[in-house]
C-alpha cells in the first residue's frame, strides 16, 4: 500500500488513526532467516517487492510467495521454471505462468477490471526477442501502465517499422529490445520526443558475443534520449518505463 493510499483510506473512515499509525511503524523488512521481505516497499517506491524465482529452494519460493500474498493480495515473480509454477499451483491455484517470459503472477481480483495507464510502447528487432520483450511488457501491466506490443520491427526490413511509427510515437515511453548488432534503438531514437529504454538481449550469432555486441551498440548510441539495461532486463526495462508513465500520467507528479 502506498502512503496516499494509506491517507485516503484515514481520511475516508476505513481505517483508524491508530491502525495507520501500526502500519508505518512496523518492521522496514519481515525477517524469515533466509529472506528480508520489504513489506514496506510500495510505501516507499510505489512497487511491491518482486520475486526473482530463478535459483531458489523450493521451500524457500513456496514461503516467500506465501507471505507477499498475505500482504498484498498479489506477487510477481520472474525468470520462474515450469517446475516452480507446478510447485506454486499446489498452494495458489489461480497462479499464472507464462512460458515464454517465465512470469509466475498471482493477481488480484480487481486486477481484471481495471484500466490500465498511459501508454509504453514495447518494440523488438525480432521474434527471437519477445521473451525479452514479453517480461517487459507483463511487468507494465502488473503494475498498472498500458502496454502497445510493436513485435518484429527490426532495421532489416526498416519499412515495418515505419508502418507503425505513428503508435510508436503515441506512447510516453518505448523500451526497445534488439539482439544482433542492436540498432533499433539508435533508430527508434531518432524517430521520437519520448524517453527510450533499450534491451539488449544475447540473440546473435557468435560474434553477439551473447548480448555484448548489441550492448556496445546501444551504449554507444548517437541518437539522444537513449538508456540502457542490463542484457535481456526485460523487467528492468519495464520497470523504468513504469515509472516515466505514471510521470506523464500525472503531469509529473510522482506517486498520483
Amino acid at each position: 500500500m502506498e502512503i496516499k493510499d494509506l491517507l485516503k483510506q484515514v481520511r475516508e473512515g476505513s481505517i483508524s488513526i491508530e491502525e495507520a499509525e501500526g502500519i508505518i511503524r512496523k518492521n522496514p523488512f519481515e525477517e524469515m532467516g533466509y529472506a528480508k521481505l520489504d513489506g514496506q516497499r510500495e510505501m516507499r517506491t510505489g512497487f511491491a517487492e518482486v520475486v526473482f524465482c530463478q535459483g531458489k529452494a523450493d521451500d524457500h519460493l513456496v514461503s516467500i510467495y506465501k507471505r507477499l500474498y498475505e500482504m498484498d493480495g498479489r506477487v510477481f515473480g520472474t525468470r520462474a521454471s515450469k517446475e516452480q509454477y507446478e510447485l506454486i499451483k499446489e498452494t495458489f491455484p489461480q497462479v499464472k505462468y507464462d512460458e515464454l517470459s517465465k512470469v509466475l503472477r498471482i493477481d488480484a481480483p480487481e486486477d481484471a477490471t481495471r484500466e490500465l495507464a498511459g501508454c509504453v510502447a514495447v518494440c523488438t528487432a525480432g521474434t527471437a526477442d519477445i521473451p525479452v520483450a514479453e517480461e517487459a511488457a507483463q511487468t507494465i501491466e502488473y503494475f498498472g501502465s498500458k502496454a502497445v506490443r510493436v513485435y518484429d520491427v527490426g532495421v532489416s526490413g526498416i519499412h515495418r517499422l515505419l508502418s507503425r511509427v505513428d503508435v510508436i510515437q503515441e506512447a510516453n515511453c518505448v523500451v526497445t529490445i534488439a539482439g544482433m548488432e542492436g540498432a533499433l534503438a539508435s533508430v527508434i531514437g531518432g524517430l521520437v520526443n519520448k524517453p527510450v529504454i533499450a534491451v539488449p538481449t544475447s540473440v546473435g550469432y557468435g560474434a553477439n558475443f551473447k548480448g555484448l555486441s548489441a550492448l556496445m551498440t546501444m551504449i554507444n548510441s548517437c541518437a539522444n534520449g537513449i538508456a540502457v539495461v542490463n542484457i535481456d532486463n526485460g523487467y528492468g526495462a519495464g520497470y523504468i518505463a513504469t515509472q516515466i508513465n505514471r510521470l506523464a500520467v500525472s503531469g509529473g507528479k510522482d506517486n498520483e
